[in-house]
């Protein structure tokens, strides 16, 4: 009984006979070569990608945006149903996790959650926060003295990569819980 099978190589549509051989996999040597370029190219590629990857795991840059967005997004859920610190109205679809003292220019409150709070677009981007307003309801949210706090002096810890990936860590297990409930 004759074993017919499609050629390995991609792009050729014709079949081989295996009947003779059983680890004929190509038509022809044409297609022979191309099929071995092809495994060395994913090689190569699956190479480069385990490279990349342990690049990134050592990345502190990669790892830093990494947790701001994990850190954003759950300050997204958390407040999606207050509305906007700033001018207090709903959200919308589209919505900002803003900070009250930016992260350029107090690195060490990026990830403080009573510095951070859900924002409409429109105050975030366009009123560049709308720190007027901010600041008064986030007076009335988390009192004087945290505002105050806020607004002092601090130190700059330089966060390594194992101290950013517990915070992304700990963000993950804090929008799990958000979506769970």
């Amino acid at each position: 009984m004759p074993r017919i099978h499609k050629c390995k190589s991609r792009g050729c549509d014709n079949t081989v006979d295996r009947s003779y051989s059983s680890t004929k996999q190509v038509c022809s040597v044409p297609c022979a070569i191309a099929w071995g370029r092809e495994k060395e190219a994913k090689k190569r590629n699956k190479a480069h990608q385990k490279d990349k990857k342990e690049l990134r795991d050592n990345d502190r840059s990669f790892q830093l945006k990494k947790a701001q967005t994990l850190f954003n997004s759950f300050i997204r859920l958390r407040d999606k149903r207050e509305g906007c610190i700033s001018c207090t109205n709903p959200f919308g679809d589209k919505y900002d996790a803003g900070h009250y003292r930016s992260t350029g220019a107090h690195p060490e409150l990026r990830f403080n959650e009573y510095n951070n709070n859900g924002q409409c677009v429109h105050c975030n981007q366009h009123l560049s926060g709308n720190l007027v307003d901010y600041r008064i309801q986030l007076i009335k949210k988390i009192g004087v003295g945290k505002v105050e706090w806020i607004e002092g002096s601090h130190d700059r810890p330089k966060l390594t990569i194992d101290d950013i990936k517990a915070i992304q860590d700990k963000y993950k297990a804090k929008i799990k819980e958000i979506e769970n409930d």
